[in-house]
């Protein structure tokens, strides 16, 4: 069963249960006043023509005394709808209103019990059938107090009744008429309740739709339209368009995210087969070479022969082998930082390692002039971190700068602003275009047109970043074509190891870019 239908039964179940509770209510209302005021009309007539009959006295020959008593005529009568009778119980005699002769209407007898019953209730009212005809009677007693004694007694009773038939016929138009007005008014309301639901649901069938079409097709463009007015139901509609945005963006990602994956896959095969290709060639070189020349030549020149090749190959095979392992730790190095590791740290005091670094990066080949401040500026300065993944981080930008830098010099030096470090790599190299920034980072990325110009992995600069961002750091770039890179690592100093990493801004170099 749809909510649809569902909504519209409970609604017209509610509207049904209202109805009657309504239409039974002012049934019964309506009764008790028509019925009441019934009452009150014949109680009046009663009243009245007690007020106006005269009892007179009549003495017998055994001298007991009796009353009779005069009903008033036409002109007293309020109602020819009323009957009246009076019931003389001194002589048992019976007098009857002209109308009732008139239409023969004679109630019913009073017997002992009754009038005992009318006595302790001072009056009573009754419906009775009078020749098949419903009546209500009132009976009123009628009484005389005895003197000298002062004794209440009872001479006879008055029963005033009004014939019911027509007031019956009125009740049963009235309940026919509620039942028809009822049952045409909860199926107005369920015909408007289910037209209602149902537009009310349509953003809802819109939502169904569109998703149906998203699960089948991977639509996410689609958007439901909705119209209406900012209500619930437009407040999903807005909430499940801003989930397919989301969604959308959420596939985005993946589809870039598994497109970095399959370039960084396709490389790092590139990467790998070439030292892979120089060791099988030189393998299956020196295997033919020891064969030829065992064939042809002496065996001095045997000895030469093979000895000359033999270093040769080696030395390529060294050097392939060298490069391959450089590759494959820094891809184990960005393995690392993609499954979450975390480095271990602690306090580690700049100046000696900066020292450091200067002292091993003079023995790196190079055909430039290494620069070094003193660093006596970074004395007791701490920065909390891991003093080996700074020293590889610091050797990763020397070594690219000595690597793209043919004349000039390659700068190391270090200054503190805000209680940040900046340590800062200069040369005066091949530099790089603007546009080539925000991607230098990536993996296997390279800057310079031609990949077998200078060796590397394209590595580096990405392990780089993922050890800076390991330190809550940043770096700045500032590069010119032909004329030369400088690069600013940003690291907060031990004491603002709890506060978020400052930016450069306000120090950022001319032309720079931070990342």
């Amino acid at each position: 069963m749809s909510v649809r239908l569902r909504l519209t039964m409970w609604y017209t179940g509610i509207l049904s249960a209202t109805l009657l509770l309504l239409g039974l209510g002012l049934y019964l209302f309506t009764h008790f006043i028509y019925y009441e005021s019934l009452k009150t009309d014949l109680k009046e007539q009663a009243d009245l023509i007690d007020k106006w009959i005269s009892p007179r006295p009549t003495v017998s020959l055994d001298g007991s005394m009796s009353f009779n008593f005069n009903i008033p005529g036409r002109d007293m009568l309020r109602s020819s709808n009323m009957f009246f009778q009076i019931v003389n119980l001194s002589n048992n005699t019976v007098q009857r209103s002209p109308n009732a002769k008139d239409a023969d209407i004679q109630f019913p007898n009073l017997t002992q019990q009754k009038i005992q019953q009318i006595l302790e209730n001072d009056s009573a009212f009754d419906e009775v059938k009078i020749q098949n005809l419903n009546f209500m009677i009132y009976n009123k007693p009628i009484i005389i107090q005895e003197l000298p004694s002062g004794n209440v007694k009872v001479l006879g009773m008055i029963q005033a009744g009004i014939f019911l038939e027509q007031y019956d016929r009125i009740f049963v138009l009235l309940r026919w008429i509620l039942w028809i007005s009822g049952a045409l008014a909860v199926s107005l309301a369920a015909s408007v309740g289910w037209f209602l639901s149902r537009k009310a649901f349509r953003p809802i069938e819109q939502v169904i739709f569109a998703t149906n079409q998203i699960e089948k097709g991977a639509d996410l463009d689609r958007r439901i339209e909705y119209y209406g007015p900012r209500d619930e139901i437009g407040q999903l509609t807005e909430t499940i368009n801003g989930m397919l945005g989301r969604l959308q963006d959420a596939y985005a990602e993946q589809e870039e995210a598994y497109g970095a994956q399959r370039r960084f896959v396709s490389d790092a095969s590139h990467e790998l087969r070439t030292p892979l290709t120089t060791i099988r060639g030189n393998v299956d070189l020196l295997e033919k070479m020891w064969k030829q020349t065992a064939l042809q030549a002496g065996p001095e020149a045997k000895e030469a022969m093979h000895l000359e090749l033999s270093l040769e190959a080696m030395r390529d095979i060294a050097g392939e082998a060298e490069r391959m392992s450089r590759l494959v730790n820094d891809l184990l190095s960005l393995a690392r930082a993609d499954a979450g590791f975390k480095m271990e740290k602690t306090e580690v005091e700049l100046r000696p390692l900066m020292e450091e670094v200067a002292r091993k990066a003079q023995m790196l080949p190079r055909s430039t002039e290494w620069l070094t401040s003193d660093f006596a500026g970074l004395e007791g300065v701490k920065v909390y971190g891991n003093s080996d993944y700074l020293q590889q981080l610091l050797f990763i930008f020397i070594e690219n700068a000595f690597k793209y830098t043919d004349s000039g010099y390659v700068r190391l030096d270090s200054f503190l602003h805000n209680g940040q470090v900046g340590i800062r790599i200069e040369d005066t190299g091949i530099g790089m275009d603007k546009e080539e920034i925000p991607h230098i980072f990536d993996r296997f990325y390279r800057a310079d047109p031609s990949r077998g110009k200078k060796s590397g992995t394209g590595l580096g600069l990405s392990i780089a970043k993922w050890i800076i961002d390991e330190h809550n750091g940043s770096i700045e770039v500032k590069t010119i074509k032909d004329v030369g890179t400088t690069f600013v690592i940003w690291l907060p100093t031990a004491a603002m190891q709890n506060e978020l990493p400052v930016t450069a801004e306000g120090h950022s170099l001319p032309d720079g870019n931070q990342v």
